[in-house]
């Protein structure tokens, strides 16, 4: 049942964002997602399994999202600081993604996967992220020094994650992340 599946991690992460994970009811997601509730425990076997499932669904989202803005015909200067401000302000919308990204979890958010009594596929941690945005980078770059200059892209983007600062700065870092990331302009393409 794809569609009640996606239905149902939609009406999960709506609710998500309106209340902490241990009030959500199931029986509220499964009304929302307009599905019976025994739907929801034979799609995910119960809260965990919805929990799980809408953790892996916020990783994906973010790395689809990292994958669009690197398909964009800008250079890659101009790519890879839309990466950083993709990374910030996804990282500011969704509590999911900005636990998925700094490893900080709270009782307020579903148990990722691989942590709890009932292990299952593993989310990806901060550093698993970094390293998946910056291969991506590389490879849709396709130059050597991509890596490297993506890497440090999204760890700037991460420090503001982290600590976040005013909307000045942030644009302030992304005009910086544009001139340090073009080849042209760093030490080794003079």
């Amino acid at each position: 049942m794809p569609a009640a599946r996606e239905s149902l991690l939609e009406a999960a992460g709506v609710a998500l964002l309106a209340r902490p994970w241990p009030s959500v009811r199931m029986v509220d997601v499964a009304a929302a997602a307009g599905v019976s509730r025994q739907t929801l425990y034979n799609e995910f076997g119960g809260k965990a399994g919805l929990g799980r499932a809408l953790v892996r669904r916020e990783a994906d989202w973010y790395l689809d999202g990292v994958d669009r803005v690197l398909r964009s015909p800008a250079g890659s200067g101009e790519r890879l600081a839309s990466v950083a401000e993709w990374t910030v302000r996804a990282a500011r919308a969704r509590p999911l993604v900005r636990a998925l990204l700094t490893g900080s979890w709270d009782g307020n958010l579903p148990v990722p996967p691989g942590r709890g009594a009932r292990p299952g596929v593993p989310a990806p941690g901060p550093g698993d992220l970094a390293r998946a945005v910056r291969d991506r980078a590389a490879a849709a770059l396709a130059a050597a020094e991509g890596a490297q200059r993506c890497e440090l892209a999204v760890r700037l983007a991460l420090s503001y994650v982290i600590a976040p600062a005013e909307e000045q700065g942030l644009a302030e870092l992304m005009g910086l992340l544009r001139l340090v990331s073009e080849p042209s302009r760093t030490a080794g393409g003079r």
